[in-house]
């Protein structure tokens, strides 16, 4: 919990914090809740605490992800050489209800498919927006590449990486003629660290502003024009600090989900934050699900406007129980 941090760092005598987003693309969470979690904070007891950019196209974090991509294609070679150029690469993006910020994961994975030679390249989403993994997979599948590298562009290894890796295992399964690599998320590569020391010195020389040249709350965006000059608000009050407590926490206790977290909450959610939220610790949690908060967030959040494409949330319809 933010609060929680910030309350350390108080007590041991800090009036001057630097806050650095742990996140790759500025969406809602770093663009609303992060930053209004702390102004809220820092008026309540008179402290400065300045708030730095995210991660985002960063040549260090393109690096850090050719590493892990590159390992597992060492690793798979090892054990089979196969040329580049018959291999396809799969970038899976946390995904959210921010067109600027699905589009870096597009761009991330152009970086990595040219830079390193691959065949072929697609881009799939953990939530939200479109292809899931599963749709990604599946079309890269059908491409006819004889391995298929499947690399989530995470930082952490939180539930999403199980769905991410669950999904791939299904679609391999399907599959038997491709072979497909589960390469290792962004973890504490140097790379990565180094990101987050720069952007914490940032702070502190006045550069850090995030670039908003496509934010949909500034500019009209392609299908989310109506958002401009949205007053951007935190939702999150009423759930931080939940945590693994929180209802529906875990996969085993899930009415909707099996083996692993396959996002069936997020299927009627219509936007990214009405029943699920992903967080940190690795918990998933349904807010839809019999879990009634029974207030009045006092303001709303425009549905996603492509939450029925068939390869988003809705994809999961056939996997999640009771339906066939």
């Amino acid at each position: 919990m933010i609060r929680d941090g910030l309350d350390r760092l108080r007590e041991a005598g800090c009036d001057r914090i630097l806050a650095v987003p742990g996140m790759l693309f500025a969406a809602m969470h770093a663009k609303n809740d992060i930053p209004s979690v702390l102004n809220t904070y820092a008026a309540e007891h008179g402290i400065d605490v300045r708030y730095g950019r995210e991660l985002g196209v960063d040549p260090k974090m393109i690096a850090a992800a050719a590493a892990r991509v590159q390992e597992a294609v060492d690793a798979a070679n090892a054990q089979e050489d196969v040329p580049m150029h018959e291999t396809c690469l799969v970038v899976i993006g946390r995904g959210a209800s921010d067109p600027d910020a699905n589009s870096n994961v597009s761009k991330i994975a152009r970086m990595l498919w040219e830079g390193m030679g691959f065949g072929w390249c697609e881009v799939g989403y953990s939530g939200v927006t479109f292809p899931l993994v599963e749709p990604a997979l599946e079309h890269a599948a059908r491409l006819g590449y004889r391995r298929v590298f499947g690399f989530p562009y995470f930082l952490f290894t939180v539930i999403l990486i199980d769905r991410i890796y669950g999904f791939t295992d299904m679609v391999a399964g399907a599959h038997p003629g491709t072979q497909f690599v589960k390469a290792g998320y962004l973890n504490d590569h140097p790379q990565v660290v180094a990101t987050f020391a720069e952007r914490a010195t940032e702070i502190l020389e006045g550069q850090a502003a995030m670039n908003c040249s496509m934010c949909k709350y500034r500019t009209q965006v392609l299908g989310f024009e109506a958002e401009v000059g949205m007053p951007q608000e935190s939702h999150h009050h009423h759930v931080e600090g939940q945590g693994a407590s929180a209802p529906g926490s875990r996969v085993e206790d899930c009415a909707l989900c099996d083996t692993f977290c396959i996002g069936a909450c997020r299927r009627d959610a219509g936007h990214d934050h009405h029943h699920h939220h992903d967080h940190g610790d690795g918990h998933h949690h349904h807010h839809g699900d019999g879990h009634d908060h029974g207030q009045d967030h006092g303001h709303h959040h425009p549905p996603y406007p492509h939450a029925d494409h068939p390869h988003g949330p809705e994809s999961v319809r056939k996997h999640m129980k009771g339906d066939a």
